[in-house]
C-alpha cells in the first residue's frame, strides 16, 4: 500500500524536488529562486507548486552557475549527495559550459590584487575627483 509520502509517485512539487536534489539548502530558497525566474521548467517560467515529472528539462541558475538537467527520478526526501545526483542527469552542453565558465574565472586575475590597505591622501583625492566627474559636478 502506497501512502502520500511514497517516493514512487509520478509527480512532485518543483520546489520540493530542487531541495531534494540539493540545488538549494531549503525549500524556501528554492521557491524564491523560482519566483525570481532563475528556474525554468521545459523552457518556461514556473511556480513553486508546479509539478515536475520524469523527463522534464530544468534550467537552473544558482549564483553564477547555470545547470541544464533532465529529471531522472523523483524524491520528496533530501538524502545524501550521492543519492541526490541520481535524481537528474546534466546535459553535456551544460557540463561543457560550466567547465568553460569555471576555467575563465580561474584565469581572471584576483580583483583585489592591486589593493594594499587604505588609499593614500593622493589616491583619495583622485577617487573624489573621479566620483565628482561621474556625478557631473
Amino acid at each position: 500500500m502506497s501512502g502520500p509520502n511514497d517516493d514512487t509517485r509520478e509527480r512532485l512539487r518543483l520546489d520540493k524536488w530542487l531541495w531534494a536534489a540539493r540545488f538549494f539548502k531549503t525549500r524556501t530558497l528554492a521557491a524564491d529562486a523560482i519566483d525570481a525566474g532563475r528556474i525554468q521548467l521545459n523552457e518556461a517560467r514556473a511556480k513553486p507548486s508546479r509539478e515536475v515529472r520524469i523527463g522534464d528539462r530544468l534550467d537552473i541558475q544558482t549564483g553564477e552557475v547555470r545547470y541544464t538537467v533532465i529529471v531522472q527520478a523523483l524524491s520528496g526526501k533530501r538524502g545524501p549527495a550521492e543519492v541526490a545526483r541520481t535524481l537528474y542527469e546534466e546535459t553535456p552542453e551544460s557540463m561543457a559550459a560550466r567547465e568553460a565558465a569555471r576555467e575563465q574565472r580561474r584565469l581572471q586575475p584576483e580583483p583585489s590584487v592591486g589593493l594594499h590597505g587604505r588609499p593614500t591622501k593622493t589616491q583619495r583625492r583622485e577617487i573624489d575627483r573621479l566620483r565628482a566627474r561621474i556625478r557631473g559636478e
